[in-house]
């Protein structure tokens, strides 16, 4: 299949620029709506919406879905492990920035080679890699260290923690589906299992929460769920397996790496975010160091 893909063309470059710009927008999307709409009950909805145009298009499609196909499982634990990341990911915009959030939250390629290292015999990992992971990790530690500067509250600690324990989900997720027999799955199938179980986990605890009586929608907070429930959740993510079974995965990867820049500029120029030299240093360094683990 590798001999097929080609390197990024000019509609690769473009629509991989369109993606990191609607990622590194999905977290300020979310805080934005929060006074409308609690951020669980948000990603359990978006989940809902997105996992029935999922399936819309696989009927469509004439897809076929199983559950004694080997996937059932692996796919349920693939939905908590994604609803594991969403929660944090909710909770921790209650508590810190968008901007801390989205950096924190894209440490996850540094979590998923390290497990890959011990899981995966062709996955282990070199000497530069090592370095990158280092260096990542010394940034993750700066990074972090802003919120001791004494002006920052516990909240924001906890908040950010909960951004790292979001990234390590979302990590232990991309293991779970390579090791497993999602790895043959066609990605609209896992993709199903992830937004259907997601939303079973995410409905009830924005409801434990008290979040759905506490629904005030505006036309913001309409214009955000749609925007996180069509463009990202479900048009962003079919995106993204098109261009990985079209184009080297090697030269994809690097555009990635922009989502968190667009995510702190995004946090700084809508939200009005503060962002203190301290942890740009770290977020950079975590750039870095992600770009090392990923070299070929």
């Amino acid at each position: 299949m590798s001999a097929s893909r080609r390197s990024l063309d000019g509609l690769g470059t473009a629509l991989m620029l369109v993606l990191c710009i609607c990622w590194g927008l999905q977290q300020v999307a979310i805080k934005l709506a929060a006074p409308s709409m609690g951020t669980v009950l948000q990603t359990g909805v978006r989940s809902l919406l997105a996992a029935m145009l999922v399936g819309g298009l696989m009927l469509w499609r004439g897809a076929s879905f199983s559950v004694r196909d080997g996937t059932f499982w692996p796919g349920v634990g693939a939905g908590v492990l994604f609803a594991a990341e969403f929660a944090c990911i909710a909770l921790a915009l209650t508590l810190t920035s968008a901007s801390h959030v989205v950096v924190f939250l894209y440490t996850a390629p540094i979590f998923t080679v390290l497990g890959l290292h011990w899981l995966v015999p062709g996955e282990r990992l070199r000497h530069a890699q090592w370095s990158g992971i280092l260096l990542a990790f010394l940034g993750i530690a700066l990074a972090f260290s802003s919120g001791f500067d004494g002006s920052a509250s516990p909240d924001r600690l906890f908040g950010d923690a909960l951004g790292i324990l979001g990234a390590i989900m979302w990590a232990a997720t991309t293991i779970l589906i390579r090791c497993s027999s999602l790895s043959e799955a066609a990605p609209t199938r896992t993709l199903l299992y992830q937004l259907g179980v997601s939303a079973m986990l995410l409905l009830p605890l924005a409801g434990a929460m008290g979040q759905m009586g506490q629904v005030s929608m505006s036309g913001l907070a309409w214009t955000s769920l749609l925007f996180q429930t069509v463009v990202v959740t479900f048009a962003s993510y079919l995106a993204w397996f098109w261009i990985l079974r079209n184009y080297l995965a090697s030269r994809v990867s690097v555009f990635s790496f922009l989502t968190p820049l667009f995510g702190v500029a995004f946090g700084v120029l809508i939200l009005h975010e503060v962002v203190g030299a301290r942890f740009l240093v770290g977020a950079l360094l975590v750039l870095a160091g992600i770009i090392l683990v990923n070299r070929r």
